[in-house]
């Protein structure tokens, strides 16, 4: 019991780094249903993630099929370094070079969204800012401090924070803050955060590739036990009407 207590109490630390921050979430559209959406997010991570981060436990051959991606098509437009079809999402970023550049070796992404939750990646890669004081010149609202570059940058424009200020008790108070874009990216703030909500999509996928096949499992062992309950009730009513003659 002593132990039990001592190892609950050493976690407390890692659950509150877990939590995050306390800003406010925004909701995503998760639909694992939508394979065009799939097929637009996996084409986002690879050619704008994938040169730093890895999705280690997905394969190409994996995603390809589940996605409705062809072999020819998969190869042509999603694989450019000489991979293998059955081979998993790797990029050829030396370990020790990635935690020289970054200040640590860029985490893995397979499993990312059943970590941090699609609804926080998605406010995440919406919530970087220009700040000159950063090593990349940006800053993130959802990872303070975070070293990452904004690699969509050029999708989304020059993104600058502002306060937001609102009458509290008669006086003009900051409440929060909001990300504002100068309009230089090649997409409009719309486009952008349907090209966000594709790869949250994707990411969320890729967390739990098997997901829709176990709820349609889920559905029929749900219903065999109903169809088993009502056999159950019968039978039971049955024996126990010989039972109490």
């Amino acid at each position: 019991m002593k132990k039990l207590i001592i190892a609950l109490f050493a976690l407390v630390p890692s659950l509150a780094l877990a939590a995050g921050p306390s800003v406010p979430l925004d909701s995503v559209d998760i639909d694992l249903t939508d394979k065009a959406s799939l097929q637009r997010g996996m084409t986002t991570f690879v050619n704008y993630c994938l040169g730093c981060h890895q999705a280690e436990y997905q394969r190409y051959e994996r995603s390809a099929k589940d996605l409705g991606i062809g072999v020819d098509v998969l190869k042509e437009n999603l694989m450019f370094t000489g991979e293998k079809v059955g081979d998993h999402m790797k990029n050829a970023m030396p370990a020790d070079g990635a935690k020289k550049w970054f200040g640590s070796l860029p985490p893995d992404l397979t499993m990312v969204a059943r970590v941090r939750g699609p609804e926080w990646l998605y406010t995440y890669l919406r919530s970087f800012y220009v700040d000159p004081s950063r090593p990349f010149g940006v800053n993130n609202t959802v990872f303070p401090n975070v070293g990452m570059p904004h690699v969509l940058q050029t999708l989304q424009g020059i993104p600058t924070k502002e306060d937001v200020v609102a009458q509290v008790d008669g006086e003009q108070k900051v409440v929060g803050s909001k990300i504002v874009t100068d309009g230089s990216g090649t997409l409009s703030a719309e486009e952008y955060d349907a090209v966000i909500r594709d790869l949250v999509n994707y990411l969320e996928y890729t967390g739990e590739p098997t997901r829709l096949a176990s709820e349609r499992l889920g559905t029929w062992v749900i219903g065999f036990l109903l169809v088993f309950l009502v056999f159950t009730y019968l039978l039971k009513k049955e024996y126990w009407r010989d039972i109490k003659k």
